[in-house]
């Protein structure tokens, strides 16, 4: 059977931002396919907050999965690559995207990751969990209190913007930096949706609030153009 490689990633929400609402955590689970699949939830970006780890086992735990973490600040093993493989879903948390990227090349999880998608492990997250897999991305984290470019690990192709309703300054930084040329074109995504890629292409679009949407976002000239995708609320397909 051939291995699709998954990536699911959320301009916002999940657990953590709708802990009463775990649309989004229960179709990253059901994407493995799996009755009750191994999940590792990757606080990088937040400095492994004790707090955000205790909010992911408090969600989890009432879903069918076996919850487990990563830290890179206490590793559970010094085979991180075998621990990743072990597991069908990796879910990255949202913080500071810049730590993320140089915490993961330095121990080399950039490339066990890889693997594991190559492999056929769901991955995904949400902002810097999201932004990470792209080209590129607008962050906050490479210069504090501005929104910029940040160079991900180029798993997905383009440029990706989250919060794009949830944050004001987010849609006119992403235009302006598109406009620039300093940034690939790519999509976006409101707080509640996530964008499904499978073997590198989009192919679904979900959210787990009514009324949110997500955009492919191009140039055109002088100006930004933005193209409304197809978003499928969840609670409707239950």
């Amino acid at each position: 059977m051939e291995v699709k490689r998954q990536i699911i990633a959320m301009g916002g929400g999940g657990f953590s931002m709708e802990p009463d609402n775990l649309l989004l955590d229960e179709y990253f689970l059901k994407q493995t396919g799996k009755d009750c699949p191994k999940i590792c939830f990757v606080p990088t970006a937040s400095g492994d907050s004790d707090y955000y780890i205790r909010r992911f086992y408090d969600a989890f735990t009432t879903l069918e999965c076996r919850p487990s973490h990563l830290s890179l600040f206490n590793p559970p093993t010094a085979d991180l690559e075998s621990f990743v493989l072990a597991h069908d879903a990796i879910y990255v948390g949202g913080g500071n995207t810049r730590n993320l990227l140089v915490l993961w090349r330095e121990w080399g999880l950039d490339k066990f990751l890889r693997t594991a998608w190559e492999n056929g492990v769901v991955l995904g997250g949400l902002s810097a969990g999201a932004i990470c897999w792209f080209e590129q991305g607008v962050s906050d984290s490479v210069i504090p209190g501005h929104l910029t470019k940040l160079t991900g690990l180029g798993f997905l192709k383009g440029s990706f913007c989250p919060h794009y309703n949830g944050e004001p300054q987010r849609r006119p930084a992403y235009h302006a930096i598109v406009l620039a040329n300093e940034m690939l074109e790519g999509v976006a995504a409101e707080d509640g949706v996530a964008l499904h890629y499978i073997n590198d292409e989009l192919a679904h679009v979900i959210s787990s609030r009514p009324h949110t949407k997500a955009y492919s976002v191009r140039k055109k000239g002088d100006r930004i153009e933005e193209q409304e995708m197809k978003v499928v609320y969840l609670k409707n397909e239950a």
